[in-house]
């Protein structure tokens, strides 16, 4: 049984208990939390009776009531957090983003190198949904082919002003440090680069406050290239009422639809780049079948996580995702962010100190906005396939 702190006991945090609570999760229990407000230390007490209550996250670490620590506090501090669990030599489960930028996570990673004996892992959740394992396995396979092109349009986040009003970090530069890409996109950026790889180039525009009373980004749009030739878009809101999600990834073999909670594949008998050279007719395509993709039904979401978490402590099973590829998605969420800020192209790697520097800037001028005590239902926000 793995000993859990909870260090953050706000929305997220509420979930997870009640996966932990319901008995979804039958090796975890909660012995631990932290949180600065005392309403919500309250609400700890309330639900886990038993456990050791702090008013501080660092506090709850340097104890020994806990065995692991699952980290639910608001971005910036998800890597200095972490660090210092794993150096106290213990395990660490931490909600996305991994950090605000890189440099920052670039020391988390570093402190779980230097104790490969705890177990270190992101709360990616969408990595368990059949659909996107689905299509992971098959890219994987080489069945598709040499993938073209992907197109993300994730507009689904609608948000009102009475979301951003919520919590006092939340729609800052210096509380949250972003918007849309930091805090519902970190999931699909973390998707996209685990499906299609790294772009080498990123080229992004922004719309601060466009939708809301905020200062940071509620509107996106983003071109990628990437090594081989292929060249992506990714769109993105939370200024729409009717939003859609729909991932569409052309390859050599046909494409690859994953939209309204189905996986459709249309596959191409031969390789387009084969047929397209020796084909004698101007408007002639390749054989190809369309189909509905069988999955094996399974989206585990955030249980599974923890409960691989779990399973990786007491018997050295596999991660739903290790805490080093926190990095990937983010890198991808700071390129666009200094793509718009420089108006132009970025490569990756980028300048990452460079980021840091005119973030900083923005930190200095932030909003100060006032404390509030509203911790926000989520049971309504989580769509099926991504909206987590």
């Amino acid at each position: 049984m793995i000993r859990l702190g909870i260090i953050g006991c706000g929305g997220i945090a509420s979930l997870h208990a009640g996966n932990i609570l319901q008995g979804h999760c039958p090796e975890i229990t909660v012995t631990a939390a932290a949180d600065r407000r005392e309403s919500r230390r309250q609400w700890a007490k309330e639900k886990f009776p038993e456990a050791a209550i702090f008013s501080e996250g660092m506090d709850l670490i340097a104890s020994d009531s806990c065995d692991a620590v699952l980290i639910c506090t608001p971005h910036y501090q998800h890597p200095e957090l972490s660090a210092a669990a794993l150096r106290h030599g213990k395990h660490v489960l931490s909600e996305k983003p991994a950090g605000v930028y890189t440099l920052q996570v670039r020391e988390e990673i570093k402190a779980a190198q230097e104790h490969p004996e705890l177990t270190f892992a992101m709360m990616f959740n969408q990595r368990t949904n059949c659909l996107y394992r689905k299509m992971k396995e098959l890219l994987d396979s080489g069945k598709m082919g040499k993938i073209k092109r992907v197109t993300w349009i994730i507009t689904d986040w609608y948000r009102t002003q009475s979301y951003y009003d919520s919590g006092s970090w939340r729609a800052t530069w210096d509380g949250e440090g972003g918007g849309v890409l930091l805090n519902q996109c970190p999931h699909q950026l973390d998707l996209l680069q685990w499906l299609c790889g790294m772009p080498t180039k990123v080229q992004a525009h922004l719309h601060y406050g466009k939708w809301h009373d905020i200062e940071v980004e509620d509107d996106v749009t983003a071109y990628l290239e990437f090594p081989n030739g292929a060249t992506g878009v990714f769109i993105t809101t939370t200024g729409d009422c009717d939003g859609i999600n729909r991932l569409e990834i052309t390859t050599e073999h046909g494409k690859l639809l994953c939209e309204h909670d189905e996986l459709i594949c249309t596959y191409h008998e031969e390789n387009e780049r084969q047929w397209c050279d020796s084909c004698k007719e101007g408007f002639g395509t390749p054989k190809s079948e369309t189909y509905t993709v069988e999955t094996d039904g399974k989206n585990s979401q955030h249980a599974g996580v923890l409960n691989a978490f779990a399973a990786h402590i007491l018997r050295g099973e596999p991660l739903v995702a290790g805490g080093e590829e926190g990095l990937n998605g983010l890198l991808l969420s700071n390129a666009m962010h200094l793509s718009d800020w420089l108006g132009k192209p970025v490569e990756l790697p980028f300048d990452e100190e460079l980021f840091l520097k005119l973030l900083t800037e923005r930190r200095a001028t932030s909003r100060k906005k006032e404390e509030t005590d509203i911790v926000l239902d989520n049971s309504n926000s989580f769509g099926s396939t991504v909206k987590l």
